[in-house]
This record gives C-alpha cells, sequence and structure tokens, in this order.
C-alpha cells in the first residue's frame, strides 16, 4: 500500500494516495475541477489552465523543519496566482478552494479565452449532447465574449487525418490529448502541433496520414468535436442512441465495448448499430479499443446475411421452413450414425460450443475445432491465474512474447504488455521478424523460422536474459502461431508451459501461459473440450459434416475437395460463404449483436455479451439451433435459454463451477472512475454496469496435477538454394468474413502480398509492388510483392486469410 496523504478541498477532509494529482483527488471526493487538457490515463502537461484553482500549503518553520501553528491549526499559505490543478500532487495539510471567486474568475476567463475562435456549430456539430466544452461552458463560462466575432479564425472544417478519422480545425482547442495518447499510451508519435500561437495546428506526421490502428481512441478523449470517426460523422446524435454492453470479436483479448444503435432510416427503419465505443474494464481493455474492433461491426448488416433456412432441391439451394431444414439435417445425421461430423470454430459462444459438444456426445458422432493452432489443453493447466491484471505488472516483472505480432494479432495486448514496459517490466520479445513492440522490449531475440522450440528451451538455461526471466517476481509467456501450423504450436506451447513450470511461474496471479489465438472464443473451445484434427481432410471426407461458424471451402481447396466427397453437409453460419454454397442445409444464425451469451478471452476470462439490435430475419442462436437438430434426432438439449445453457455448461465442467450470468454481470469500483457523467474528465467511453467477467482458475492454481506433455521435436524444414519457405504470418485487417464486409476498411485490408528480403526480391527479379504468381503445395494466388529487411532471404511471408491458403510452413515458388 502506497503512503496515505490527508488534504482538505473545498472544506472536505479528502485522503489519497500520495502522488495523487489534485484534480484527481477531486475526482476521487466528488468535488468537481473541470479540465480540458487533463485526462487520469495520460501524464500531466497543465497546458488548457482550465483547472485554475486556490492551493494553499502548510508554512514550515525553517529553522525547525515543523509546520507552523496558529490558533492550534497549521498555518496555510497560498500563492498569489492561480494554480493548475492538474499538475500539482496533493501533500500533507494541503488545502485546495475551487469554489472561490478568484478561482471562479480564472476558469471564466479560460472558457472565455478559448472560445475566441471556435466556431458557434452546436447544432450541426457531431460532439453536441457529449461534449465536455458545451457542458464546461454552460457551467464555468462568461455567459458572453468581450472579443469580436469577425476576428475568429476561419480553418479546415473536413481535413483527412487518415482514412478512418476526421479532423475540424475549427474547432480544436490545442489541449493536445491526442498527441499524448499517441505518444504515451499508443508508442505511435503520429500526431503533432505544427504553427505557433493562433495558427496552432495539429498534423499527421506519418505516410499513410495517422497511421495507427488505435487512431480511433482519440475521439472519445477530444473534448470537442475537433475529431470525429468517418463512420459516425453526421450519421445520428448521441441523445437519440440507444445503449447495450457488449463484447469485440475480433481477437481472443476480449475487450468490453458498448454498442449505440438506432432505427434508421437509410436502412429501412430497422435499429442497427451506429458506432461502437469502449466500455471501462481495467483488467481488459481499461478505456481503449483497437481500430478493428471499433470499426468491424458492419457484417452483421451485410448483403450477404443470411436470414431463412435453404435446402438444395435438384442441385439448387431453395428457400424452406425450419422445420423442413432441421428435419433434413437430424436425418442425415441419425443415418451417418458414427460417421457424423461437427467442424466448429471458436467465432462461437460458449453455449454455442458446449450444445455442440453435447450433440455428438449424445449421438456418437465427433466435434472437430477449426483451427490451425494448438496447445490450448496447456492454458487450461499452466494459464494465467486468477487475479491476472496486465496493468499491474512493472519492475522485478517479466512478460515473453514468443511466435507473435501482438500489435496485429491482438493490439490490446500490445499496448498494455507496451505499458508494462514503460513501468518497468522486462519484455523480451522472440520472433523471426521485427515486430512493432520491439521498440519497447528490453531484449529481442531473433531465430530461424522452425528454432521457436529451441529458443524457448534456452531461456530455460543459464544467460543475462534467462535470469532475468527465471529470478522475475511474476512471469507471463504469450505464444503465437508466426510462421507455425498446429503441429508447431502445439510443440511451442508445451515447451512454453515447460519453461513457466520449471520456473516457478504458475498458479497464481500474474504468472502463466496465453495463447494469442486466432479468434475471439478459441480459448473457450479448449475449455468446452473440443480438439482439432491433424488432418482435417481425410476427418471430413466421406462424413455427414455439420459445420457451424466456419468456412473450409473458402479457407483451404483441400478442406474444399474433401467436402465434395461427403455423405451431406449442412452449414450455420451468419453469412454467405464459399461453404454455404456446396452445402445441402444452410441454418442461418444470428450475429453476436442479436442474441446474449458469453466469450472467454485468451486469458480465460469469462464475459457476457448481451442483445443489442432485433435479429435479421428467421435467423436463430446457434445453440438453440443445435437444439432443434438434436430433438429432431431424439436428444434433448437446451434451446430456449442462453442462461440455462451456461449453468448446465458450469455444472459439467469443473472450471466453470459456481459460474452464472448473475455472477458474470457483477462490477467492482475501477479507478480512474470515468463514466459518461463527468465526460471533460474521463472522455466519452461507457461506465461498465453489466460485468467485468469472471476469470477461470487454472489446475495448476488449484493444486491439480499438471501434465505437460513432452515436446514433439520434428524435422524443420529449410528453405533451399534458389527455393523460398512460405511462411504464414497473421495480418491484422484481413479478408476473414467479419471483417471484409467493412468498407471503411477496405483501405486498410489491401490486396494479398507476399514479403520478401530485398536479396531474395534481387535474385527473381522483382521489385516492390509488383505483381506475382506464388504456388505451392497445390495451391496457388496472386499477390502484389512487399520488401522487408528483417526477414530471412530464403523466406516469403504469406498472410493468413488474405486468399492465399497457408497453414504452415511450406517449400514454394514465385514467378
Amino acid at each position: 500500500m502506497s503512503k496515505q496523504v490527508n488534504l482538505t478541498i473545498n472544506g472536505k477532509q479528502v485522503t489519497v494516495p500520495e502522488g495523487t494529482l489534485v484534480a484527481d483527488a477531486a475526482h476521487v471526493a466528488g468535488i468537481d475541477i473541470p479540465v480540458f487538457c487533463h485526462h487520469p490515463k495520460l501524464e500531466p502537461v497543465g497546458m488548457c489552465r482550465m483547472c485554475l484553482v486556490e492551493i494553499g500549503r502548510p508554512m514550515i518553520d525553517r529553522n525547525t523543519g515543523q509546520v507552523m501553528m496558529e490558533n492550534g491549526q497549521p498555518k496555510i499559505q497560498f500563492l498569489p496566482k492561480l494554480e493548475t490543478a492538474c499538475t500539482n500532487r496533493v501533500s500533507e495539510g494541503m488545502v485546495v478552494l475551487t469554489q472561490t471567486e478568484k478561482a471562479r474568475e480564472g476558469q471564466r476567463s479560460t472558457v472565455e479565452f478559448l472560445l475566441t475562435s471556435h466556431p458557434l456549430d452546436c447544432p450541426v456539430c457531431d460532439k453536441g449532447g457529449e461534449c465536455p466544452l458545451q457542458n464546461l461552458t454552460m457551467g464555468y463560462g462568461p455567459g458572453k465574449s468581450r472579443f469580436i466575432y469577425d476576428e475568429k479564425l476561419h480553418l479546415a472544417k473536413h481535413y483527412p487525418l487518415g482514412d478512418l478519422i476526421v479532423l475540424d480545425r475549427e474547432r480544436c482547442i490545442q489541449c493536445a490529448r491526442c498527441i499524448r495518447f499517441q505518444d504515451e499510451i499508443a508508442g505511435e508519435s503520429v500526431l503533432a502541433f505544427d504553427e505557433r500561437g493562433r495558427s496552432t495546428q495539429i498534423i499527421t506526421v506519418s505516410e499513410p496520414g495517422f497511421d495507427s490502428v488505435f487512431s480511433g481512441n482519440t475521439t472519445d478523449i477530444c473534448p470537442v468535436g475537433a475529431l470525429t470517426t468517418v463512420d459516425f460523422r453526421f450519421q445520428a446524435r448521441p441523445w437519440e442512441l440507444e445503449e447495450q454492453a457488449s463484447i469485440c470479436t475480433q481477437c481472443p483479448v476480449g475487450c468490453n465495448t458498448t454498442l449505440n444503435t438506432r432505427r434508421d432510416a437509410k436502412s429501412g427503419g430497422n435499429v442497427i448499430i451506429k458506432r461502437v465505443m469502449p466500455r471501462q474494464n481495467e483488467e481488459v481493455n481499461e478505456i481503449w479499443l483497437c481500430d478493428k474492433g471499433r470499426f468491424a461491426y458492419e457484417y452483421a448488416e451485410s448483403k450477404n446475411r443470411l436470414t431463412k433456412p435453404q435446402v438444395r432441391k435438384e442441385d439448387k439451394l431453395v428457400r424452406a421452413s425450419w422445420d423442413a431444414a432441421i428435419k433434413t439435417a437430424a436425418e442425415n445425421f441419425v443415418a451417418a450414425k458414427k460417421d457424423f461430423v461437427i467442424l466448429a470454430s471458436g467465432r462461437l459462444a460458449n453455449e454455442d460450443l458446449f450444445n455442440l459438444k453435447s450433440l455428438a456426445e449424445h449421438s456418437g458422432g465427433q466435434t472437430i475445432f477449426y483451427t490451425d493452432m494448438g496447445g490450448g489443453d496447456l492454458t487450461l493447466q499452466v494459464g494465467v491465474g486468477a487475479g491476472t491484471n496486465l496493468g499491474m505488472m512493472g519492475e522485478g516483472d517479466a512478460i515473453l512474447v514468443v511466435a507473435s505480432d501482438l500489435y496485429e494479432e491482438a493490439p490490446l495486448w500490445y499496448l498494455r504488455v507496451k505499458r508494462a514496459a514503460d513501468r518497468g517490466a522486462t519484455v523480451i520479445v522472440a520472433n523471426p521478424r521485427a515486430t512493432k513492440l520491439d521498440r519497447f522490449a528490453k531484449y529481442t531475440v531473433r531465430y530461424a523460422y522452425g528454432d521457436e522450440v529451441k529458443t524457448v528451451n534456452d531461456f530455460g538455461k543459464k544467460g543475462k536474459i534467462s535470469d532475468e526471466f527465471i529470478k522475475a517476481r511474476n512471469a507471463i509467456v504469450f505464444f503465437g502461431s508466426e510462421g507455425l501450423g498446429l503441429n508447431g504450436t502445439t510443440a511451442v506451447a508445451s515447451a512454453c508451459a515447460n519453461l513457466l513450470k520449471d520456473t516457478n511461474h504458475i498458479g497464481r496471479a500474474n504468472n502463466g501461459l496465453i495463447g494469442v489465438w486466432q479468434r475471439a472464443n478459441d480459448q473457450g473451445a479448449w475449455e468446452v473440450g473440443l480438439q482439432p484434427e491433424e488432418d482435417l481432410a481425410k476427418a471430413l471426407k466421406g462424413k455427414a459434416v455439420y459445420i457451424v461458424g466456419a468456412d473450409p471451402v473458402g479457407d483451404d481447396p483441400k478442406l474444399a475437395k474433401a467436402l465434395e466427397g461427403a455423405q451431406f453437409v449442412a452449414v450455420q453460419d451468419v453469412l454467405e460463404t464459399a461453404t454455404t454454397e456446396i452445402a445441402d442445409v444452410v441454418l442461418p444464425a444470428q450475429a453476436f449483436s442479436e442474441r446474449e451469451g458469453t466469450f472467454t478471452s485468451g486469458e480465460r476470462r469469462v464475459q457476457r455479451f448481451y442483445r443489442a439490435v432485433p435479429p435479421e430475419g428467421d435467423s436463430k442462436a446457434d445453440f438453440a439451433i443445435t437444439s432443434l437438430i438434436a430433438r429432431q434426432m431424439g436428444i434433448i438439449l437446451e434451446g430456449s435459454s442462453p442462461a440455462v445453457v451456461f449453468d448446465i455448461l458450469a455444472s459439467s465442467i469443473e472450471a466453470f463451477t459456481d459460474l452464472t450470468y448473475a455472477r458474470l454481470a457483477e462490477v467492482k469500483p475501477q479507478w480512474p472512475d470515468v463514466g459518461r457523467k463527468d465526460l471533460y474528465y474521463g472522455g466519452a467511453t461507457y461506465e461498465n454496469k453489466h460485468g467485468l467477467g469472471v476469470q477461470l482458475v487454472p489446475a495448476a492454481q488449484v493444486g491439480g496435477t499438471v501434465r505437460i506433455p513432452k515436446v514433439k521435436q520434428e524435422a524443420v524444414l529449410r528453405p533451399k538454394e534458389k527455393e523460398l519457405l512460405a511462411v504464414p504470418v497473421n495480418k491484422l485487417y484481413d479478408r476473414g468474413v467479419t471483417v471484409s464486409p467493412a468498407e471503411i476498411l477496405g483501405g486498410r485490408i489491401g490486396v494479398p502480398t507476399i514479403s520478401l528480403h530485398p536479396d531474395a526480391a534481387e535474385r527473381l527479379g522483382l521489385e516492390a509492388g509488383q505483381q506475382v504468381k506464388i504456388s505451392f503445395d497445390g495451391v496457388s494466388g496472386d499477390a502484389v510483392v512487399k520488401i522487408d529487411e528483417t526477414i530471412s532471404a530464403g523466406v516469403a511471408l504469406v498472410p493468413r486469410s488474405m486468399g492465399i491458403a497457408i497453414k504452415e510452413p511450406v517449400p514454394a515458388k514465385v514467378k
């Protein structure tokens, strides 16, 4: 516990930790001190002068060093001038006055000055209704200005800082919150001030403009209407919007969000999502979102939505009733007997996965987890302990990131690991190529693709880097799928688990293993008991296959061929895909925004999401569809309530024991205390009223047996002379079915690419930007060449989910 300091603010006794800023201390005490530039997540700068107050301090006798007393009370001395509450830290016996005429006059003058060139366009400003400047002008402003209207500056009203953020230069008050967020929090200094005095303006200093995956956060903390997102600009007024708590479905972090919805004329009067906002959870995403999570929500309203069941008749899919579609699917599954296979992905909620697993168990079929990444059975044993919070890690702690580019795969984990490094944590990045996290890591370790296990094993041996990891008070390991397939990631996970076990970094909070999974609820699939299949094509061929939340035909030509030889194929999904096109039965599922359920994050935190919009057409929740099929097969599964399904799940899986929807919905006080009741202080992020979730306890933390399999050392593929080794890597903005419908992300998704070392490109006679054809293992595709000096001359990096099917390293030809 840090030392506590006692002070008085407006006559109220306040006790806060040493080092607290006066503005924050007042907020804790429920006393308003108006601010514009100050934000509790940013370093103090004292730029706007809105928080001017009178501050008195006990007088100290220079001879004795003791506090001088007067009438039995400490003698307080005030400076002749007002001081900024956002830059002064509390001290014992301090007296702060925020409501004196002197302080009020300082605040009035600041508002008047800020409005000298601010446009009077509140009625058409997107910030109207949630604008700190508007609110503080009403509360602290002078009512009228002494400045001449004709002397107002007129600047650009629609200046694109990047492809997602628009700047209104007339509205900017130069608080620098956006610049400081990018510098301090994101670690990407892509914004800056230009010019001086009244001509000071915000500019982007990156190419392309505002080149950051965290750009949307600047609009949340902007205290005026200067920064707006292209998806929300002039689309709705804040007071027209409804709000509902949800969870981001784009990666395994599990960011807490709020979906703002409204009935929309352009959508035929339907209630749709107008924007995605952060919802505070200091143990997950704090108050931030990445741009993928913020903007990739449009797929739920895509023209390719499945809204009616379909059955194949005379080689064509035609609309059918639910009864007819369910009956056709069930009859074929029953007829298949042991040749009944369920293929499900981590796009599904825990309730959906549990019902699918139950259906397979009761029918004698098999459930297969659709993933290229293994190791999840180890996170159940040595995953991070309950109570883990990356925000508490700092000096004396260690974080190892292996085979993962967190910036591209899980941006909020990148941000939080970067912040842990800022606090003094030892961050070690082990990867074959450069990543954005390298700049904040204390150590970077380069290895050749294929040497992942050897590299991890070396961390358990004596050496400078190893010693810091071994001696760390707490240690967490993130493992990913950079350059690895199913077998490779399984081996790396085993090596990482052994490292943690051997160094005694398991079984407690802030210690353990985290998988950087490719989908939001991959961890949930492991928890429920789903397992991947090494030879998936063989497992599907000749079977009756029930595919849920996956597009194997679109992902892999080999799987497409295998399904051509299937007895029967039923596909259950939200959107039309290449797999629905070959299906015998198509079942329309609801999007996450149209139903309730739970996800389990990579940190094993179970969290609830809630229904925000009505379902499209006749779609149903996945768990409910599975229940209907089961009933037709003579099996009873719960299908009416996700809460009841979760209760059954919790009684069946030990790790979920005692969890209920009510418990997942519990909240507790968080710091900083932000919410829309004080927009000027914390920004437009939403207070968390619907649940912080519950972290599952790994076997190691409850004293269970930990069995880590021996690492299978397979033959390592190496590029041969005059040959390239195609290596799979992950890209944040890809062509996945939930991302590609977001038109505003089209520029960031781009075209398929391959990355080559300059020497490899020269040897092949290729240049950056040139279109080539890459082929390997029966797969070929067109791609644009990118040059990367940080990679080996013998490899070609091929992003996953960009139209070129690659799951693991494979020899390739480029021409």
